[in-house]
């Protein structure tokens, strides 16, 4: 570009800073670089109200920027994850009859009822508590007339939709749950409850003391 060329995208440039465009205003109206625009406008007085949007406009900018930076983040953490899932299923392999025998007692052992003659499991997971409810029926085989179900709720919450959504994941029917246990929200505490399940938390109880017993003897097998 010749120097009247340039010239005239200086002349342009120094018109566009005195109206109290930013930098990267301009850039968008002439190519040119930030150094020279700086170069040529650094003379250039603002009034107090262009400077003050200058300034709102740097905070949106740092703000946006922020904003998009998490979101690539979360992106990449969430692709990452995914890996991370697909690599642990082809580690894992095949599963087994044994294999889901084993893992359910180990599910048991860290959430079931160990009272005496009391079966039960409890969680907040429905993936799990559709595990362990075929587990028992499979394992077990405990008939679907022993079982029960109870649930832990949230004041607040909907507890005709929570005795659906359990009944029809785990095939309990409704007539046989206990009642449910709900717990009151705590006015004027500063807790804050970070995880309120939709669907509270759910226990599947067997009426089979000596089944039991059995899993209890699983659990010390695997154990001892």
């Amino acid at each position: 570009m010749g120097y009247y060329g340039r010239l005239e995208e200086k002349l342009k440039a120094q018109k566009l800073r005195k109206q109290g465009l930013s930098y990267g205003e301009i850039m968008l109206q002439l190519p040119v670089s930030k150094s020279s625009l700086s170069d040529w406008c650094k003379e250039i007085p603002l009034t107090k109200k262009q400077e003050l949007r200058l300034l709102r406009l740097k905070s949106l900018g740092q703000r946006k920027g922020s904003i998009i930076a998490a979101q690539n983040k979360r992106r990449f953490r969430i692709c990452r994850t995914k890996e991370i899932f697909k690599m642990a299923k082809q580690e894992l392999g095949r599963i087994s009859y044994r294999d889901k025998f084993i893992a359910g007692i180990a599910l048991y052992s860290g959430e079931g009822n160990k009272t005496d003659g009391q079966g039960g499991f409890a969680n907040s997971d429905p993936k799990l508590i559709n595990f362990m409810m075929k587990w028992f029926q499979r394992y077990c085989n405990i008939p679907m007339s022993k079982f029960r179900g109870s649930i832990w709720l949230h004041e607040g919450l909907n507890e005709k939709q929570s005795k659906q959504y359990w009944s029809d994941l785990t095939g309990i029917p409704i007539n046989q749950f206990y009642k449910t246990y709900i717990a009151k929200n705590k006015i004027g505490s500063r807790k804050i409850r970070k995880n309120i399940h939709k669907f509270g938390v759910f226990s599947i109880n067997f009426l089979d003391s000596q089944q039991q017993r059995r899993i209890i003897g699983l659990i010390s097998g695997v154990v001892r």
